[in-house]
């Protein structure tokens, strides 16, 4: 490691006060000195921070935007969710590969350029899309403009010299709604909570119905009051954090409410801070989100100098609250709030066991309050115009809007506000979706719906949703579409417990064995087993999900399986003699003796 190189680190560990809690954001703002992480740069950072270079290298071999491996000065993941493999993104990057002259995860022999895939980046409405170097976005590719790219990568261009109109990302708001359509909240839900008090606007969060819109539909004043209730350690503070981790495939809402409505955002911290107690606040950004995080800064900054944030609040003695930005790396699993308040702290992402719940014990074991990006806005807005308000929208036990994340087979994708209480159908028609016969609601953990269910309404007690809504017409094969998901969720296990870390692979290599046409009337039964196994004993809620698009489709559209599964013998799941390969390679042999036939 050269002088420049140490001296940069150095810088970077100087600006985090070495603290251990930073230890993500220290590496990937070395990374993006360095291009990638070796065991040298590794020691460096784990002398500054206080920590062995084993635990360093183990928290940054958890994330998939760290590389311990060299990549590219320019580096490119393609989105790799299905409904941007069906738009064309996997033909794109071969396209791309063919003109640059490299193979796919491999980097040029100039150490210039790098190509790949990776799990959705939240950029469905805007596809096929891809990140570079983790930090720019590239929209709505086409082979014309993978053609330009590989001429201008082939001359050394930087990206910073590439046509701005290939990095805009366009908000594509469809069906505005309260949330959406409000003007910025620039102090007066916050003037509304003074008038009113902590306890009288509790209060009206109470009235108001608000669940949680991350998924799990935890109803959000009695969270904030188990919150609210809990002793904080002496010299410590309760917590206010805004899960933007907005990881589930197909979802993009909360990308849009950043981009749009960070105000409401940021206020809704602030009233959760004041009813509270709360000092700090973290908003956790998800990596593939990094392009939006200049203008959240922006937006920080500018009430922090209007006396909307910081100490002092409006002039209130006592009121004061700050928000920190925190980006992730790349982990599906960091969705999950004990897992995101791990990855807060500088660990790898793995679930927590509870109790306790970081209600009692989140961050550095304060007393923490982990909401999604439209819980705050929605928090915010109820503040300011009253609990009836909110619940007077929407149907009995599901008070308030939703925004949806409509991507797939329709004219309009985009995002869409509606009351709860919509239906399925009224929401393909407002996409202009045509022939569709199926729709994944809430993402690959949440519902399959068929046609015969699209009267259904969106509403906890029906079809619950955390905003993702793709669409896939009659051209497409559900059994491809539930492979897809089981690719995804293999490769996004956190590896923690045995039964996702194994069952996720198994659930695959059965797709993919079905996929191979080696099916056989024994598969289905195998596959029903796992399913089983896999809702029943994994550590976290994301494992216990994991075969949702399985049985969903299986129960749904058994026609797609049953042509796969016709064999009336038993093919086994991988081949035999492939497996001696290595042993054969060793020994120098290739003789007949040295293979296995492969029985039936």
């Amino acid at each position: 490691m050269n002088t420049a190189t140490a001296a940069a680190i150095d810088a970077v560990l100087r600006r985090h006060g070495g603290q251990r809690a930073a230890l993500v954001q220290i590496l990937r703002e070395v990374q993006a000195l360095t291009h990638w992480l070796p065991r040298e740069v590794l020691a460096a950072v784990a002398d500054g921070v206080g920590l062995t270079p084993a635990i360093v290298e183990g928290v940054a071999g958890f994330y998939r935007f760290f590389h311990l491996q060299p990549v590219g000065r320019v580096h490119l993941l393609f989105s790799d969710n299905v409904t941007d493999r069906h738009a064309g993104s996997r033909h794109l990057v071969a396209r791309l590969c063919e003109r640059l002259g490299v193979v796919p995860d491999q980097v040029s022999a100039d150490g210039a350029v790098s190509v790949g895939l990776t799990s959705c980046t939240g950029l469905g409405d805007q596809g096929p899309a891809a990140l570079v170097n983790q930090h720019q976005v590239l929209t709505r590719l086409d082979d014309a403009r993978i053609d330009d790219l590989a001429m201008r990568l082939l001359a050394g261009e930087l990206p910073t010299a590439w046509p701005s109109a290939w990095h805009q990302v366009m908000p594509q708001i469809r069906q505005a709604g309260p949330l959406l359509a409000a003007p910025p909240l620039l102090g007066e839900s916050l003037h509304a909570l003074l008038a009113r008090g902590a306890d009288a606007t509790l209060a009206e969060l109470a009235t108001s119905g608000l669940r949680g819109r991350g998924g799990a539909g935890f109803d959000t004043a009695r969270k904030w009051a188990l919150c609210r209730a809990a002793p904080v350690p002496e010299g410590g503070t309760r917590v206010v954090v805004c899960n933007a981790d907005e990881g589930e495939p197909g979802t993009f809402k909360d990308r849009v409410l950043l981009s749009e409505q960070a105000d409401a955002v940021v206020e809704g911290m602030t009233v959760a801070a004041h009813v509270l107690g709360a000092r700090h606040g973290f908003v956790y950004l998800r990596g593939e989100y990094r392009f939006l995080l200049e203008h959240l800064e922006s937006v920080l900054a500018r009430r922090r100098a209007a006396g909307l944030l910081g100490p002092g609040i409006l002039g209130v003695e006592g009121f004061d609250f700050d928000i920190a930005i925190h980006l992730g790396a790349g982990a599906y699993v960091c969705g999950e709030e004990s897992a995101l308040i791990e990855s807060l702290e500088g660990k790898r992402g793995v679930p927590r066991i509870r109790p306790p719940f970081p209600v009692e014990q989140g961050y550095q074991g304060q007393p923490t309050v982990v909401n999604n990006v439209e819980t705050f806005a929605a928090a915010a807005h109820i503040a300011r115009q009253g609990g009836v308000w909110w619940a007077g929208l929407g149907v009995p036990g599901s008070a308030g809007t939703k925004i949806h994340s409509v991507s797939g087979d329709c004219a309009r994708p985009g995002v869409y506000e509606f009351p709860f209480g919509v239906t399925v159908a009224e929401i393909l028609a407002a996409a202009g979706a045509r022939d569709t016969q199926m729709v994944q609601v809430g993402g690959p953990s949440g519902l399959a719906l068929g046609v015969g269910e699209f009267d259904r309404r969106i509403a906890f007690d029906d079809v619950p949703s955390a905003g993702a809504f793709m669409v896939f017409d009659a051209t497409r094969d559900p059994f491809e579409v539930a492979h897809g998901f089981a690719e995804f969720f293999a490769h996004e296990s956190c590896g923690f417990c045995t039964p996702c870390r194994v069952g996720t692979e198994l659930v695959k290599r059965r797709f993919d064995k079905l996929a191979r046409g080696h099916g056989s009337v024994f598969d289905e039964r195998e596959l029903r087993a796992l399913e089983s196994l896999l809702h029943g004993t994994t550590h976290c809620g994301l494992g216990a999900t994991a075969t949702n698009p399985l049985r969903d489709t299986l129960q749904r559209f058994p026609t797609a399986y049953a042509r796969r599964l016709q064999g009336p013998r038993f093919v086994p799941g991988f081949d035999l003699d492939a497996e001696l390969a290595p042993a054969r390679r060793v020994t120098g042999r290739d003789d007949a003796g040295a293979h296995l036939p492969q029985e039936g």
